[in-house]
């Protein structure tokens, strides 16, 4: 949509007598005595501000109080022709129909989140939404081509600095939880990604490149959030990673933003949505040609049928999983899916007979999943609960609580919310044999970590 000129500012500057660049140097200058380190703004950014863009909060208060000091008299945002923004409060529910309008939802709602905005932390997961993006992911045309104009050449080092940091955050999350490092996430989108997306110039290769490794980052940020229990904040997150991995015409991604969705579908007790989830996951792995993605997208589909009690459906969805399973390239995989082996793809047999109540197939698969990469430290202590879920539906309780101790053991060092929730899982599942003498023990143990 083509903006109108600020013709309020020209005036003012030209009242004003500041060149370009000299009100550019004397917004950095304000900032920086502020305490706002790193603000570089220069004369294409004022120009841009004259060709109709708003600059980001807080630039237009403190370009007020340099013109209201240059002209005597009081000024606010309004009266430079930068009124405020009203952030409406489903930011990033809804799954924007171009990449450009995407770009401004996802760089908004990383600004709303930094400034920790009320409506966010309070938001709740929405069925409709996670649903309208999956059909408009799967329905949408071709994209035009993702390139940026802006006063910024944005090469391959910028995008390798975002694919590192996802890297190493991702690495962080595994060992640490999402809580440790969630909000170092958001503020590099913020403050870093924002710039390039937004104000960089980059042709289309280019810009499908960055659009694609902003949308893995996003997707982590959002994967962190669930990791928390803040699912509707979680979502918004992951729908917004799925519009920029259409964008980036990145199915496997979308894909895998698809699945994450039905994952937390699924850990939130909405079985039929993440029936629809799943499948359009396994439709984006077949555009990929992605085998791996694909068992993912089919044993999704069968937690959730193991969810809603229907054994045969799960066992035929478990039957493809493991046909997609043995078609796998690995080395061929993305990075973002290296995590996907055969203990993952175990742990989640697991998760499937534990909600069916076979207690011995539970046991046989988490014992699997626990041959595992021991860098991935959250996923070994969901690993050792199933375990220990399988060996109270076999009546093992006493070898149930020596591997739920381990479990425990495993979840003090994590910042992770839904390891409490797996602990108090457990201890549900205990209550039965309270009386017993590993169960007291081990119920006395969680009562720091969990809330029942």
């Amino acid at each position: 949509m083509d903006r109108e000129p600020n013709r309020v500012l020209q005036r003012l500057i030209s009242e004003s007598g500041f060149s370009h660049k000299g009100l550019a140097r004397h917004l950095n200058d304000l900032g920086s005595a502020r305490g706002l380190a790193g603000l570089k703004y220069d004369h294409s950014s004022v120009l841009r501000w004259l060709g109709g863009q708003r600059p980001r909060d807080p630039v237009p208060g403190l370009l007020a109080e340099i013109f209201a000091a240059r002209l005597g008299r009081a000024m606010t945002s309004e009266d430079l022709g930068m009124p405020a923004v009203c952030t409406p409060v489903d930011l990033g529910q809804e799954f924007p129909h171009s990449w450009r309008e995407g770009v401004a939802t996802v760089t908004a709602l990383w600004r709303a989140d930094v400034e920790r905005r009320r409506f966010l932390v309070e938001s709740t997961f929405a069925v409709g939404a996670g649903s309208a993006g999956a059909l408009r992911w799967l329905t949408a045309p071709p994209e035009g081509r993702p390139s940026g104009v802006g006063g910024r050449a944005v090469g391959a080092a910028d995008i390798a600095s975002i694919r590192e940091v996802t890297r190493a955050f991702g690495e962080l999350d595994n060992r640490f939880g999402g809580g440790r490092v969630r909000t170092a996430v958001v503020k590099y989108l913020d403050s870093a990604v924002t710039p390039l997306i937004r104000e960089g110039a980059y042709g289309e290769a280019t810009g499908r490149e960055l659009v694609s490794a902003t949308a893995e980052l996003t997707r982590l940020a959002g994967w962190m959030a669930y990791d928390l229990e803040q699912h509707g904040l979680a979502q918004r997150y992951l729908i917004q990673a799925l519009r920029l991995a259409r964008g980036a015409g990145d199915h496997g991604l979308g894909g895998e933003i698809l699945a994450g969705l039905g994952h937390q579908a699924v850990y939130i007790g909405q079985p039929d949505h993440a029936l629809d989830l799943a499948r359009a996951s396994q439709l984006a792995a077949r555009r990929a040609g992605i085998h791996t993605l694909l068992a993912e997208g089919h044993v999704l589909e069968a937690h959730a049928h193991a969810v809603l009690g229907d054994r045969a459906s799960c066992g035929h969805a478990l039957h493809e999983a493991e046909q997609a399973f043995d078609k796998r390239s690995p080395e061929s995989d993305p990075e973002w899916l290296r995590y996907f082996d055969e203990a993952y793809l175990a742990a989640k047999f697991a998760h499937c007979f534990r909600e069916l109540g076979d207690g011995p197939q539970t046991v046989r698969n988490a014992q699997r999943s626990l041959e595992m990469n021991e860098s991935y430290v959250r996923g070994r202590m969901f690993n050792l609960s199933l375990l220990s879920a399988g060996l109270v539906h076999c009546g093992d309780v006493d070898q149930a609580c020596a591997v739920a101790q381990q479990a425990l053991d495993v979840a003090g060092g994590l910042t992770s919310t839904r390891t409490r929730s797996y602990m108090t899982d457990l201890r549900k599942r205990l209550a039965p044999y309270s009386d017993a003498p590993a169960v007291k023990s081990f119920t006395a143990r969680t009562g720091e970590l969990v809330s029942v």
